[in-house]
């Protein structure tokens, strides 16, 4: 059990279920990871374990064969799995956020339709709205649905940086529509699309081309979405109703971002526990390193920064769960906890010295996992521009 990042005022319940989701990082994936890491090979005995645990539906009703737990609990879960491969808690998040969106924005068709077999793990999530040439000016959307005079719309397009991409079996994707909106969000409609795992043409007119190379995250596919006159049905649009999707995805996105904070969370607490043991066993000078002042206080900063990141975390986490509006807690936390956590991560690399940089040590992954929660679900310049936004209205002269 790690001392750091401990969380106040938990039931029995949520106790028992971060408990459990340890306890298989301790005993599963921590021992695993390194060879599914190396080899880039999707960790499914892993994956496996946690539909097994009901994790897939940590956030669904009850009503639907979910957990009904809380944003809180889900968070606190993330970051017990981050701290044994950030790949592993990846496997949930995109899934975690279509679910959300279908709970919260679905019509009841929907819901019934795909609930309850994305709590078991049956069906999984994936969404999609940045593409090639946009980052983070989701506005600018290319990617295009026409409506026909049946009903039916028609897509044409190419998405990018689809988490779960090939893995997944219900993409969530936000694309342009003529609403005749006077502002671009507005003509902006997210739609269901239910296909097949794997790669090459899924389902005619969508094709899944293959997975990304990256520095880290390993494990996981990610890829790309091409639409080459993919059918989609009426009732495939989230909602029922056309020109809602900016803010349906910008609700998915604010909880996306507790869930960015909490990876960062249990990143750092990692990079910390690697550091504090490897800084007690190695010895210059006659003495353990952590006994010279200099790397001692490194710890001291570490675990600061790592405490503060998970304080921030679940404030947001609870504020959301509270029913009040948390974009600037949510902004707040993932601004601080990726980019403490890629502070600590570099720390605790130092404090390894050479031996950070050989691959036999965990320290090297880290520093290649790190660095993409400094741009998921949001860079950092995109945080504070929506923290500042907020500022400036709420202290306006």
């Amino acid at each position: 059990m790690t001392r750091l990042a401990q969380t106040l005022g938990l039931t029995e319940d949520q106790t028992e279920i971060i408990a459990t989701v340890r306890r298989f990082v301790e005993k599963d994936v921590i021992p695993n990871a390194p060879e599914f890491e190396r080899t880039d090979t999707y960790p499914q005995p892993l994956v496996d374990t946690m539909r097994e645990m009901g994790l897939f539906g940590l956030m669904i009703p009850e009503d639907y064969g979910g957990l009904g737990e809380s944003l809180l609990t889900y968070a606190l879960c993330v970051e017990e799995l981050a701290r044994g491969w950030m790949s592993i808690s990846g496997v949930l998040n995109t899934h975690f956020i279509v679910a959300y969106m279908l709970r919260q924005h679905g019509t009841d068709a929907q819901k019934q339709r795909y609930l309850p077999r994305m709590a078991t793990g049956e069906t999984r999530g994936a969404f999609s709205m940045s593409e090639p040439e946009l980052g983070s000016d989701v506005a600018a959307i290319r990617t295009h649905a026409t409506r026909g005079d049946d009903g039916d719309y028609t897509i044409t397009g190419q998405k990018m940086w689809l988490t779960n991409g090939g893995s997944s079996t219900l993409v969530a994707v936000l694309v342009r529509t003529d609403e005749g909106a006077d502002k671009p969000h507005r003509n902006l409609t997210a739609f269901l699309v239910e296909k097949p795992t794997g790669f090459g043409e899924v389902l005619p007119g969508v094709v899944i081309p293959g997975t990304i190379d990256k520095l880290g995250y390993k494990g996981i596919d990610t890829t790309e979405l091409v639409f080459d006159g993919y059918r989609a049905a009426a009732d495939d649009v989230l909602g029922g109703q056309p020109g809602r999707g900016f803010f349906q995805m910008m609700d998915g996105i604010e909880v996306g971002r507790v869930n960015v904070a909490a990876r960062a969370c249990g990143l750092g607490v990692r990079a910390f526990e690697l550091a504090v043991r490897y800084a007690q066993q190695r010895e210059t000078f006659g003495k353990p390193i952590a006994e010279h002042q200099a790397i001692a206080f490194q710890l001291a900063e570490m675990a600061t920064k790592v405490e503060a990141a998970h304080l921030m975390m679940v404030n947001a986490a609870r504020l959301k769960d509270s029913g009040e509006r948390n974009d600037v807690a949510a902004g707040m936390a993932k601004y601080l906890a990726s980019e403490y956590c890629t502070e600590v991560t570099q720390q605790s690399f130092r404090i390894h010295g050479g031996y950070g940089y050989s691959k036999e040590y965990e320290i090297e992954r880290l520093m290649r996992d790190a660095p993409f929660l400094l741009i998921g679900e949001g860079t950092s310049e995109i945080q504070k521009q929506i923290i500042s936004k907020r500022l400036l209205a709420d202290y306006r002269v």
